[in-house]
């Protein structure tokens, strides 16, 4: 009978949780767990560790309006205004922003893990990387998100905070949040960067049409929500296609694991 393992692999099964990738390499799923929320942690208390109105945050908003109006592409404001004569839309919106973005990008990497995962590690390290690349562009560009123009230095662009506006589990502006979240954080976009991932990674791994089209249309979706809900520009979002391209090219030169010749199959 031919095992579906080489005796490498054998040898080095250790622990339980043991997932063998075809070049020999083991994953284990707690180990997994136990270093993206280490990973997590690491990042939310970098992130929000100058959340406190930084100075240039404003003025890097002007600039980027600036860059934008130059551009012909300034026109989140106007996006919004249309929007908010549809309240269910701006409440779906504000679930969305804030819960899918970490619901699919779980998803998406349990799917890997467990149906893909060979290919695993390097979309896992690419993750790891955007998000991490993200954190130089918070500590060096904090930017004002559209949503608090008028709110703290009383601009006249017509932004609404719609967290804050209307009512949702959870806001930037209620109780701790506002003093634990950095508000400042939006170049480039963690949401676009995130979402683009997780449609390259299940539109490349699904078969169905309708499956690639909804995975495509996640991306696309999140764009529409962070203009509704002005937590971001459209600059914002070039920033997050940008680290996430930067991410997929790093993380292709030094992931080893899943990527190696495949190890033949020996009797047992």
């Amino acid at each position: 009978m031919t095992a579906e393992v080489t005796a490498p692999v054998l040898a080095r099964r250790r622990w339980r949780g043991a997932r063998v990738l075809s070049d020999g390499h083991v994953l284990y799923w707690w180990v997994e767990v136990l270093a993206i929320l280490a990973y997590y942690g690491v990042y939310s208390f970098v992130r929000n560790a100058n959340g406190a109105s930084p100075p240039g945050a404003y003025p890097h908003a002007k600039q980027l309006i600036a860059i934008e109006q130059h551009l012909g592409i300034f026109h989140e404001a106007a996006i919004q205004s249309w929007a908010l004569h549809f309240r269910p839309m701006i409440d779906t919106a504000n679930y969305f922003y804030g819960s899918l973005h970490f619901v699919v990008t779980i998803f998406t990497g349990v799917f890997l893990y467990t149906r893909w995962s060979d290919d695993y590690p390097r979309y896992r390290n690419t993750l790891a990387i955007a998000t991490g690349l993200a954190l130089i562009g918070f500590k060096f560009y904090p930017l004002m998100p559209p949503r608090l123009l008028d709110t703290l230095v009383h601009t006249h662009y017509g932004f609404v905070d719609t967290l804050a506006k209307y009512p949702t589990p959870w806001s930037f502006d209620s109780g701790g949040m506002s003093h634990l979240s950095n508000q400042f954080a939006a170049m480039p976009s963690v949401h676009i960067c995130w979402a683009t991932f997780c449609a390259i990674a299940l539109a490349t791994h699904v078969k169905k049409l309708w499956a690639k089209v909804l995975a495509w249309s996640y991306p696309v979706l999140t764009l529409f929500v962070i203009v509704i809900t002005a937590n971001h520009y459209f600059l914002d979002a070039i920033g997050g296609l940008v680290i996430l391209g930067a991410a997929w090219i790093i993380a292709g030169k030094i992931t080893r694991a899943g990527r190696g010749p495949r190890l033949a199959p020996v009797d047992t």
